[in-house]
């Protein structure tokens, strides 16, 4: 693929094939990913790439605890819910979802069996976990530099035939996480990747959300008319 063909053409995966992924092809989508920049070069950034067993022991860990009511822990700040034009944008997209899943309003068991297909990494054979190092906690080009290599690492893995969805769900209950993932001391748990081969018959990967325009979201200053 070219470049406008990965960028254009990428969507967020929730559906996937149960074939492995050989570590080989992981390793070199994440040397493309790294390639990333970052503030002064720090390069914050580590991953823990989980399949198989230690996988399945988180997804089950985070399933359990979620059903138990018990409340998240993640490490990263999440701010105040959604208002305005940014809750807008995440009913839309919510909407698209359902929509192509044939999930009614009113139908909560398929709405809660859809919430826990994210607790369980949507059952991708691969989950990527970004961490970045402690000691650069207090500063906000940390996040700025792990959403880069994150960005980075989702289109790769497009460029290569793998699908991948960035999400928070599969890290909300991080003592599961850390246990299972081995995660050191050291490090602060910042997101999740679900990786693996797109299943083409799940419909939800076939949505693709919607942006808004150039218009909206730039400001041109001394350019002519």
């Amino acid at each position: 693929m070219d470049f406008d063909e990965v960028i254009l053409g990428r969507r967020s995966i929730r559906g996937y094939k149960p074939d492995p992924v050989p570590r080989a092809l992981i390793e070199e989508i994440l040397t493309l990913a790294m390639r990333a920049p970052s503030s002064m070069n720090t390069q914050p950034w580590n991953f823990y790439v989980l399949t198989g067993e230690p996988l399945n022991r988180i997804r089950a860990g985070n399933t359990e605890r979620n059903l138990a009511g018990i409340p998240h822990s993640r490490e990263f700040r999440i701010g105040e819910p959604f208002a305005g034009v940014h809750r807008e944008r995440q009913i839309g997209v919510a909407k698209q979802l359902f929509a192509a899943m044939g999930i009614a309003r009113d139908d909560q068991p398929a709405r809660q069996d859809w919430v826990l297909r994210g607790f369980r990494q949507f059952d991708a054979p691969v989950c990527v976990i970004i961490t970045y190092d402690k000691v650069l906690a207090g500063s906000d080009d940390t996040a700025f530099d792990c959403g880069a290599v994150a960005t980075a690492l989702v289109n790769a893995a497009w460029s290569r035939g793998l699908g991948a969805v960035i999400n928070s769900q599969g890290i909300m209950q991080s003592p599961v996480v850390r246990e299972h993932a081995g995660i050191a001391d050291d490090q602060v748990i910042m997101k999740a990747i679900a990786l693996g081969w797109p299943d083409e018959t799940f419909p939800a990967n076939a949505v693709v959300s919607e942006r808004k325009s150039v218009a909206e979201a730039a400001t041109f200053v001394g350019f002519e008319t």
